[in-house]
């Protein structure tokens, strides 16, 4: 479960309802984020207490930094010293491109576990992947069905293909991501969609379909590129305003 410290309802719900689900801890893999208001040694130290306070748990199983802005820095030695105690099962990072990754992973004590990035057919993220690889770094998606955006659950080669194996465009998606070595984590409020995303490990995609699927892939965002000068302020700003 990703619990997105910003997504301020959602985390209510699920701090409530953990206690109270019945399933072992020990059976629940709980990710959360520190934010850019807390991008500094001090301020993330205080955010995972506060995390492990509001998810009532004594350990978390994966902390990412929310994005690379800020003292970014300063936050990851937070959560490496958290790690070391015992209150960080794993750390990693989120939205970080192949630059920064790299310059994070070359002075890091703690290598990170996972970059969670922007992935889907249509920005298969390549480079990053070959990177992330390179240094040990777990290749995560976010937004594995691009959000409904490009008609990704009605695209006529997801579609095509996903009829050869009797599964929908939505699962051909899932299991492209995970044949190419990309954890997914798929989001849907409707139970019978939540089954079908676990569907997916009962067929193999041929390296034929594999590789008419990497052809849809544009190489570029669609939501924000973090090499834009106003995609940076937009995001830096909202960093100073929204304070979590």
């Amino acid at each position: 479960m990703d619990c997105n410290g910003v997504q301020r309802e959602h985390n209510k719900k699920l701090n409530n309802g953990l206690p109270k689900c019945g399933v072992p801890r020990s059976e629940l893999f709980l990710t959360t984020k520190v934010w850019m208001s807390n991008a500094s040694c001090e301020k993330a130290k205080a955010s995972i207490d506060k995390s492990l306070q509001k998810l009532k748990t004594d350990y978390i199983d994966l902390m990412l930094i929310h994005q690379p802005f800020g003292d970014y820095y300063g936050a990851y030695r937070a959560m490496e010293e958290a790690y070391k105690d015992g209150k960080l099962r794993a750390i990693g990072v989120s939205n970080f491109y192949p630059d920064r990754l790299i310059d994070l992973c070359q002075f890091a004590q703690v290598t990170p576990a996972v970059n969670q990035v922007e992935t889907h057919v249509f920005q298969q993220q390549k480079i990053a992947h070959e990177y992330m690889k390179k240094y040990g770094v777990q290749h995560e998606s976010w937004g594995p069905f691009a959000e409904g955006k490009k008609s990704c659950f009605t695209n006529p080669v997801l579609m095509g293909i996903g009829e050869k194996y009797g599964k929908s465009a939505a699962q051909t998606a899932l299991r492209f991501l995970i044949q190419s070595d990309v954890v997914v984590i798929p989001k849907s409020t409707h139970k019978d969609r939540m089954e079908q995303n676990f569907d997916v490990f009962d067929f193999a995609l041929s390296e034929e379909d594999m590789e008419k699927i990497r052809g849809l892939d544009e190489g570029r965002s669609l939501f924000f590129d973090h090499y834009d000068p106003a995609t940076v302020e937009m995001l830096t700003n909202m960093g100073k305003t929204r304070v979590v």
